[in-house]
């Protein structure tokens, strides 16, 4: 018996960053929107825990129970007296490192596999719950659709989204360290007042609405300027899917991926041929949102 899950990666259309908390970490109004890139997580019984990936750049993905998937197998048997002796096979679609929550899709996806294939009946909350102590960007995995994130990210709130929105993913060369980035922004705003971050009502209008003119104006990431200080190359990528045509361009997360929103399809069609001809990325993916959370298939 087997149990596959299909997750899909997420672009943060708003990420507001405050200042560092005491426990390291920092406080967000991160409005998750969840695209159409999926990995697929397998979860088998075995004799021990195993963890194998294939897909592209599934060599960078790390198979000890370091990997958030088999974390997430590790504490859901924890709390349920269950060995965790479990093969699980992720087939990696969605940019590793990539600041699209790879990883983190991951981590979701295993655990409702695992609870699926050992029947712990867990609850929604007993899964959101494990989902935050795996990682901020976890939960939201899970749930999918569009939601915005406070605390540092993990405690959501669903937003209503009114239509589709279009998008190119520029994939970087290599990755960038999350924490890295966070702390290249602790040092970019050292010696400022880092305002408190909140939600943008003209963004969440934005999605309500499903007008892409008016999310392309409201768009904003508070770590860009630390990921292209440790990337300055990620400049030319936005600006060549800017000049592509792109009715806007950001960072997506902490990078290097970055993303564009577009009018339509045929218009992400064009942004992603010139972005891949500019020679600014490594590829170039489309993709639509909203998309749903982690799934049983």
């Amino acid at each position: 018996m087997s149990v596959t899950v299909r997750v899909p990666a997420k672009v943060n259309v708003q990420l507001a960053v405050g200042a560092p908390r005491p426990d390291g970490f920092h406080d967000l109004a991160n409005v998750f929107l969840a695209v159409g890139l999926y990995d697929e997580i397998t979860v088998t019984p075995a004799d021990e825990l195993r963890v194998t990936c294939a897909g592209p750049d599934a060599a960078q993905v790390p198979l000890d129970a370091t990997n958030l998937a088999a974390r997430a197998a590790i504490a859901l048997a924890e709390r349920h007296g269950i060995a965790p002796r479990v093969h699980i096979h992720i087939d990696k679609d969605i940019p590793v490192a990539g600041g699209m929550a790879g990883g983190s899709a991951d981590g979701a996806g295993a655990l409702l596999a695992c609870d699926a294939l050992w029947s712990t009946g867990a609850t929604r909350e007993e899964l959101l719950a494990i989902c935050a102590e795996l990682g901020s960007d976890v939960p939201f995995s899970l749930v999918g659709g569009a939601a915005l994130g406070v605390g540092r990210g993990e405690q959501l709130t669903p937003v209503e989204v009114g239509g589709t929105f279009h998008w190119v993913f520029a994939v970087a060369d290599g990755g960038l360290s999350t924490p890295a980035v966070y702390r290249e922004f602790d040092r970019l705003t050292a010696g400022t007042q880092v305002p408190a971050p909140v939600a943008s009502e003209a963004l969440l209008a934005a999605l309500r609405a499903g007008d892409t003119t008016a999310l392309a104006g409201a768009l904003s990431n508070g770590l860009q300027p630390a990921a292209l200080s440790l990337r300055p190359s990620l400049a030319d990528t936005l600006a060549a899917g800017t000049t592509a045509g792109a009715a806007a361009a950001l960072v997506s997360g902490s990078g290097p991926t970055t993303a564009f929103l577009t009018e339509d399809e045929a218009s992400a069609r064009k942004v992603a041929d010139a972005l891949i001809a500019s020679g600014t990325c490594r590829n170039a993916r489309i993709a639509t949102s909203p998309a749903p959370g982690a799934t049983l298939r």
